[in-house]
C-alpha cells in the first residue's frame, strides 16, 4: 500500500517523551505500538517455541524408558518400561536432530533472503511443531519413525537462526539490531528454562505424551499469530505509524534492491566474515560441552546427581537469558552515544566474554565441589549473553543485506560442535578420572580463548565494501542516520 513519507525532521520531547515531526506526525513512547518491537516479540516467542519443540525429548525419553507398573492376563502386577532403548538407540535418537539441523542453515538464510524471513521462520516452526504432535501414535510403531521424525524437525529448525536476519534486515534500524537480535535470541534460552522443569512435571503426572502433544500446540498457536501479524517488510505493515517507518526507512537508507545478488566468492575470502564464523564456533563448543557433558562429569568426578533437578539444571540458561537482554541494551546505549564504535563494542563484548568464559570453564575442572561447579557453570553460560551481542548481530553490521546467508554459513560449522564434542569427549574420558575431565574442559577454554584472539584480530563493525554491491550513498539519508534525535527509543 502507499504510504506519504514524512520528510520532516523530527524534535526530541523530553517531558512527553515522544518525538514530534513538524508536520504533526507523533509516535508514542509504548513499545506495542512501536511495530519493530512486536516484531521482535514475537520472534522472541517464535525462537521459545523452537526450544521447547526441541528440547521435549530429552525430558520425555527419560519417562518413555522408566518402568511403569503393568498387569498381565492373570492379573499379576509387574514393573516394565514402554520402551527398553538401551544407551545407542537413545544415543541415535537424542543426536538424529543434529544430523538434519545442521544440513539446513546456508538454505535457510538463502531462503531467507529470496522469499522472505517471516515465511522460513514460520513455516519451519509450523512444519516441527505439527510433527512433535503425531510423534506419540508414530514412536509406538517404531523407534526409526521417531528417528526419521526428528530428522525432519532438525531440516525445518534448522533455517530459523539464519532466516531472522532476513527480517532484521528490513526491520532494525542500525543502532537498535543488537535489542532486537538478542531479545529474538533470549528466546530459545528462556524455551531451555521454561521446558526442563515444566516437561518432566508434565511427564510424570500427564505422561510423556502430554509433552508432545502440549508443545506441539502451543507451536501451532504461535504460527497463526505469527503469519497474520508480521510482515517481511515495514512498508507492508498495515499497523505501521508513518513516523516509525519514516524512522526505519530512514536508518537504512531506503534501498529498494527487489532481488539481491550474493558475492560469494568475496564473502568466503572476508576476513570479518570468518572471525564471526570462529567466534561462533567457539561459543557453541563450549555451550555444547557444557549442556552434554555437565551431568556425566558430575557423576564421573563428584558422585552427584541431577535427576530431580529440573530447576537447578536450568540456571545457567536462565542467566544467559538475563545477560543476553541486558548486553544487548547496554550494546546498542554504547554506540547511540558515541561512547564505542560498533566495532569496539562487537570486540568489547565477545572477546571480554570468551577471556572470562575461559577461566571460568577451565576452574570448572579444577573445582571439584557440587556447589563451585554449578556457580562456574553458570557464570560462563550467563556471559555467553555478552558474545551474542558480539557475533551474534556482526552479520548485521558488516552486510545487513547479505546478513541471513552468512548466519546460515555460520551456524553450519557452529552446529558441528554439537557432534563432535561428546565423541571427543568419549575417547579422552576413559577411566572418568578427574585428570581426564581436566582435559575435556582445558580444550574447552582454550577453543575459547582462539576465538577471542581470532575475532579480535579481525572482525569489524563497518560495512564491507562488497557489502555495497547495487547500492548508491544518499547524503540526505547519511545525515537522518547520524542525527541523535533518530536514535532514541521513543520512535
Amino acid at each position: 500500500m502507499e504510504r506519504k513519507k514524512s520528510s520532516a525532521e523530527p524534535v526530541k520531547d523530553t517531558e512527553y517523551g515522544t518525538v514530534k515531526y513538524t508536520d504533526g506526525l507523533t509516535s508514542s513512547w509504548k513499545f506495542w505500538q512501536k511495530r519493530r518491537y512486536v516484531v521482535g516479540v514475537l520472534a522472541f516467542l517464535g525462537f521459545f517455541t523452537s526450544y521447547i519443540l526441541r528440547v521435549n525429548l530429552s525430558v520425555a525419553i527419560v519417562a518413555m524408558n522408566a518402568k511403569v507398573r503393568k498387569v498381565n492376563e492373570t492379573g499379576e502386577k509387574y514393573f516394565e518400561p514402554e520402551f527398553n532403548w538401551d544407551s545407542k538407540t537413545q544415543g541415535l535418537v537424542l543426536s538424529s536432530f543434529f544430523y538434519g539441523y545442521i544440513s539446513t542453515q546456508l538454505l535457510g538464510g538463502w531462503l531467507g533472503g529470496r522469499i522472505g524471513g517471516k515465511r522460513v521462520f514460520g513455516l519451519g516452526i509450523a512444519v516441527t511443531a505439527f510433527l512433535t504432535i503425531i510423534t506419540p501414535p508414530l514412536v509406538r510403531v517404531s523407534v526409526y519413525i521417531l528417528v526419521a521424525l526428528r530428522i525432519v524437525e532438525g531440516i525445518c529448525e534448522g533455517v530459523t537462526y539464519p532466516c531472522i536476519h532476513a527480517i532484521w534486515a528490513q526491520w532494525a534500524p542500525p543502532l537498535e539490531r543488537s535489542k532486537l537480535a538478542t531479545l529474538a535470541f533470549s528466546g530459545s534460552f528462556f524455551g531451555t528454562v521454561f521446558a526442563m522443569p515444566v516437561a518432566g512435571l508434565m511427564a510424570e503426572h500427564l505422561g510423556w505424551s502430554s509433552v508432545f502433544y502440549v508443545f506441539g500446540t502451543v507451536g501451532l498457536v504461535w504460527f497463526f499469530y505469527w503469519w497474520i501479524i508480521v510482515q517481511d517488510k515495514p512498508e507492508d505493515d498495515k499497523y505501521i505509524s508513518e513516523a516509525e517507518l519514516a524512522y526505519i526507512k530512514n536508518s537504512l537508507g531506503n534501498s529498494k534492491a527487489d532481488k539481491i545478488t550474493h558475492p560469494w566468492k568475496k564473502m568466503l575470502t572476508s576476513a570479518p566474515v570468518w572471525a564471526i564464523v570462529a567466534a561462533h564456533f567457539s561459543e557453541n563448543w563450549g555451550f555444547y560441552t557444557m549442556l552434554t557433558q555437565l551431568p556425566t562429569f558430575m557423576n564421573d568426578v563428584l558422585d552427584f546427581k541431577l535427576d530431580k533437578t529440573g530447576y537447578l539444571s536450568a540456571l545457567p540458561y536462565l542467566a544467559m537469558t538475563i545477560v543476553v537482554q541486558f548486553s544487548g541494551h547496554l550494546a546498542d546505549y554504547l554506540r547511540t552515544k558515541k561512547i564505542l564504535t560498533t566495532t569496539q563494542v562487537r570486540k568489547f563484548f565477545n572477546c571480554g566474554a570468551f577471556v572470562f568464559q575461559t577461566i571460568f570453564m577451565t576452574c570448572t575442572g579444577l573445582i571439584f565441589n557440587p556447589i563451585g561447579v554449578v556457580i562456574c557453570i553458570t557464570i560462563a553460560v550467563g556471559l555467553g549473553g555478552f558474545a551474542w551481542s558480539g557475533f551474534g548481530v556482526n552479520h548485521l553490521d558488516i552486510a545487513p543485506k547479505h546478513a541471513s546467508v552468512l548466519m546460515g554459513i555460520g551456524n553450519t560449522i557452529a552446529t558441528l560442535p554439537g557432534i563432535v564434542s561428546p565423541i571427543l569427549t568419549g575417547y579422552i574420558v576413559q577411566n572418568k578420572s578427574p585428570w581426564e575431565w581436566r582435559v575435556v574442559f582445558i580444550i574447552s577454554g582454550a577453543v575459547y580463548m582462539i576465538g577471542a584472539v581470532i575475532y579480535g584480530l579481525y572482525a569489524s563493525g563497518e560495512k564491507q565494501p562488497w557489502a555495497e554491491e547495487h547500492e548508491e550513498t544518499n547524503r540526505e539519508t547519511k545525515r537522518s542516520y547520524e542525527n541523535p534525535a533518530m536514535e532514541v527509543d521513543n520512535l
